[in-house]
C-alpha cells in the first residue's frame, strides 16, 4: 500500500514510459526523490511524473544528467538557476551551431572528393585503378581534418 498520493516504481516507471532502473539511477544522480514507506518500499511523490517530463525533455535539448542535478538541487533549496541555466542553453546552442558548420565543410569537402573521384573514374578503363583512396593521402583538407582530429584535447 502506498502513502496517499505516491507513486511506487513500477508504476511511475510506467507513466514515465521508463525503466525502473532509469528511475534508481535519476535518484543517484539527484533528479528525482524518493522516500521509505512505513514496510521498506521506495514511493515517490505525486509531483514525480512532472520532474521526470522536465528531465527528459532537458536531456533531449542536450542538457546533462550532471548538470540537471545541479540546477534542480539549487531549485530543491529555494533557489532560481536561471541565469546559469539559460547561460548553458547559449554555450550548448554555440555548440551545436559549431558542430553544424564542421558538418557543412565536410560535407563540401564529401562533393569535392566526389566530383574527383568521378573524374577519375571517368578516365580510367575498363576495372583499372583510380586510386582513390590514395587520393586522401596528399589532400590538404584531408590532411587538416586528421591533424584537427588527432590533436584534439592535446597541447
Amino acid at each position: 500500500m502506498t502513502t496517499k498520493g505516491c507513486l511506487r516504481p513500477a508504476e511511475l516507471a510506467q507513466m514515465a514510459a521508463l525503466s525502473t532502473d532509469t528511475l534508481r539511477h535519476y535518484e543517484r544522480k539527484g533528479l528525482l526523490k524518493a522516500t521509505r514507506s512505513p514496510n521498506g518500499y521506495r514511493e515517490y511523490p505525486p509531483d514525480a511524473p512532472a520532474r521526470l517530463n522536465l528531465v527528459q525533455h532537458a536531456l533531449s535539448v542536450g542538457f546533462s544528467l550532471d548538470e540537471l542535478a545541479a540546477f534542480l538541487g539549487v531549485r530543491d533549496r529555494g533557489g532560481a538557476p536561471c541565469h546559469d541555466v539559460r547561460a548553458l542553453a547559449a554555450k550548448k546552442l554555440q555548440e551545436v551551431e559549431s558542430r553544424i558548420r564542421g558538418l557543412n565543410e565536410l560535407r563540401n569537402e564529401l562533393r569535392a572528393l566526389l566530383a574527383d573521384w568521378d573524374a577519375r573514374l571517368a578516365k580510367t578503363k575498363g576495372s583499372g585503378k583510380a586510386l582513390l583512396l590514395e587520393s586522401l593521402a596528399g589532400a590538404p583538407v584531408a590532411q587538416k581534418r586528421h591533424s584537427e582530429l588527432r590533436g584534439k584535447g592535446r597541447p
